[in-house]
């Protein structure tokens, strides 16, 4: 359904690969899905198609395309997941990349509202806080969001979190809580990567997507009024 499409960071002028989906039916605003550290997978371009047939403009940015351009032909390479760590890191596990992802907001007509997923949740974070233009962000359990909790989002934000993800122990969800008690922050019966493939939870995945879609939908109205 969808299509590659470059974006300009204004960063570097970098020329970002991007995953376009064009909306389906009446349009309810522009959506950013910022990815794992997979990339751009088969499992984020269907999520994307998903949401354009809602009626969202989706935009997928590489993030990791200064890396290795492209995007990924498989949902899950543990063969690889060394090298693709590796990638995520030189950008400080999201937290260097604003730029790229204001180039996807900058390329949506609003209302536009972000999603990210484990390195992409991370990134979803660092987006509430630093770029701007945003209704509202979904997080799905963002690993590195506690080294970044000193920053304080700009848009309204939920933090989507498994209670068994070894990824993200007690001890980190209770210092981001601890920084900002007056945050959402959905603890669900699941581990790490309960929306992806290789760690569906199907009751977690359906109602953080619930939670997520009535959050985008409760913003949208506030930005038509």
């Amino acid at each position: 359904m969808g299509e590659r499409i470059s974006l300009i960071s204004e960063a570097d002028g970098f020329a970002l690969d991007a995953y376009h989906a064009a909306p389906q039916e009446a349009r309810r605003g522009g959506l950013v899905i910022l990815h794992a550290v997979w990339g751009v997978t088969p499992h984020i371009r269907s999520l994307a198609d998903q949401f354009a047939d809602e009626g969202y403009e989706v935009l997928c940015p590489s993030l990791l395309g200064r890396f290795e351009p492209g995007f990924a032909e498989q949902d899950l390479d543990l063969a690889r997941l060394d090298q693709r760590s590796s990638y995520a890191a030189a950008t400080g596990w999201g937290g260097e990349c604003a730029a790229d992802i204001q180039a996807a907001i900058d390329a949506l007509e609003g209302p536009v509202f972000v999603m990210g997923f484990c390195f992409g949740g991370t990134a979803a974070w660092i987006a509430a806080c630093q770029c701007t233009g945003i209704a509202a962000v979904s997080s799905f359990y963002g690993g590195h969001i506690v080294d970044y909790r000193d920053q304080q989002p700009q848009c309204p934000i939920h933090l989507h979190l498994g209670h068994h993800d070894t990824l993200i122990p007690k001890a980190d969800r209770d210092a981001i809580a601890d920084a900002h008690p007056e945050l959402p922050i959905w603890l669900y019966d699941a581990g790490h990567a309960f929306v992806a493939p290789n760690g569906y939870h199907a009751d977690s995945a359906g109602l953080a997507m619930l939670r997520t879609r009535q959050l985008f939908q409760k913003q949208g109205r506030k930005g038509e009024m």
